[in-house]
């Protein structure tokens, strides 16, 4: 299978996970099953594959941008760095769906998360911890 290929099943296996999020109102167990689960160890097992299998490149690194930059000038790595992303970024996901619903945080104020948090990672994680520390401080008074 080529790395184009591999890139779509990826991709589809992690829209998957963030479309079950966005109705995890209505599935809660099913969504953080599947979503916060399943899906980001299958995700993750590929990136494991992706890692051990041999590289057509030997170049790059992690101890300078200038190395991170011809790491990821690779098929196999920048493959390998999306998948990362997109399990991570789904784990991060379901982790916030549960834990509003856990402490009761309305999920009009997650949903907005979610898209923030596929797309920009931390910047979405930051977004609901903002989010819960308001709300913290709202009941505090």
């Amino acid at each position: 299978m080529d790395f184009e290929t591999l890139f779509s099943i990826a991709g589809i296996t992690a829209m998957i996970g963030w479309l079950l999020l966005l109705v995890s109102p209505l599935i809660p167990k099913w969504s953080g099953l599947i979503a916060g689960m399943i899906l980001p160890i299958v995700l993750s097992l590929g990136y494991f594959v992706l890692l051990i299998l041999p590289s057509s490149g030997d170049a790059g690194g992690f101890g300078t941008l200038a190395e991170v930059m011809e790491l990821f000038s690779h098929e196999q790595a920048a493959l390998a760095g999306w998948v990362h992303f997109l399990a991570f970024d789904l784990f991060i996901g379901a982790w916030v769906c549960r834990t509003a619903r856990s402490e009761g945080v309305s999920f009009w104020f997650v949903a907005p998360c979610l898209p923030v948090i596929f797309l920009f990672g931390p910047a979405g994680l930051l977004v609901f911890q903002l989010i819960r520390a308001v709300r913290a401080r709202r009941m505090q008074a």
